[in-house]
């Protein structure tokens, strides 16, 4: 899909791979709405990129009801939707204090796992009442979904139950909405990162988050967002991308702890 001129919606743009994405695209002629809780932090990425923002809390369904409603208003349908939106919280199953607390877990599952499907549910359908944009192979492509995954979908750390499984399920939505958006001419894809500067490592302590830099490979340090972001761009402009989860790892394989 050429994007130039078209209308995008990047979640969790606020920051981190969200803010990289929001960037990309716009450099790429997109017209981006950035949306995320962090107002402040979409309100800058947004008038860096000249876009726009809304404020948006992934799980709750008016919430996105009404920031993809701002972002038609702005900009159009858009054909473009990367969601970035995720929160991380550390526990073990069962430890000093306890058993993992089931609203914790919960709080997880509901944002990074219901709030993607949120988006992509309701994104999804303004695609679908787009007329195609035909390319030169005669694809009439509708629009193009990227979500955001995890290598802690595949090698879950101790202590990472509820992001682990969070993260599993993005992972596994990407095939079977691939297939039943396929005839829409809407595509899905994933992106499942490894060790990444953003926010949510700088909010880890020096003693997580050293092993986690010297158990890389190559390259032998973190990924920078800007690399995320010319992944997500590339799926969008490459039409044989999906129904896929992409590791974005440099051979990182997690350790148990």
């Amino acid at each position: 899909m050429r994007i130039r001129d078209l209308a995008a919606i990047v979640t969790g743009g606020g920051s981190g791979l969200g803010a990289a994405t929001a960037r990309a695209l716009a450099a790429s002629g997109a017209r981006v709405t950035v949306l995320d809780l962090n107002e402040d932090g979409a309100r800058a990425t947004a008038e860096a990129i000249g876009g726009a923002f809304a404020r948006c809390d992934v799980s709750d369904e008016e919430s996105v009801r009404a920031a993809l409603a701002h972002a038609r208003d702005r900009h159009g349908p858009a054909r473009i939707c990367v969601s970035c939106a995720g929160i991380v919280t550390g526990g073990k199953v069962v430890g000093r204090k306890g058993p993992h607390p089931l609203d914790t877990f919960s709080r997880v599952i509901q944002v990074n796992l219901i709030g993607t499907f949120n988006v992509m549910r309701l994104a999804a359908a303004d695609m679908a009442a787009l007329e195609p944009l035909p390319n030169d192979q005669g694809d009439n492509e509708r629009g193009v979904i990227v979500n955001t995954a995890s290598i802690a979908a595949f090698e879950g750390q101790i202590g990472q139950c509820a992001y682990a499984a969070s993260k599993g399920g993005v992972a596994s939505l990407s095939l079977p909405a691939a297939r039943e958006l396929a005839p829409l001419g809407i595509r899905v894809a994933a992106i499942a990162p490894g060790v990444f500067e953003t926010p949510m490592m700088a909010a880890m302590t020096p003693e997580v988050l050293q092993p986690l830099i010297d158990s890389t490979l190559f390259p032998h340090r973190l990924g920078k967002p800007e690399e995320f972001a010319r992944l997500a761009v590339h799926i969008v402009e490459n039409p044989m991308l999906n129904g896929a989860t992409l590791r974005l790892d440099g051979a990182l394989r997690m350790a148990p702890s």
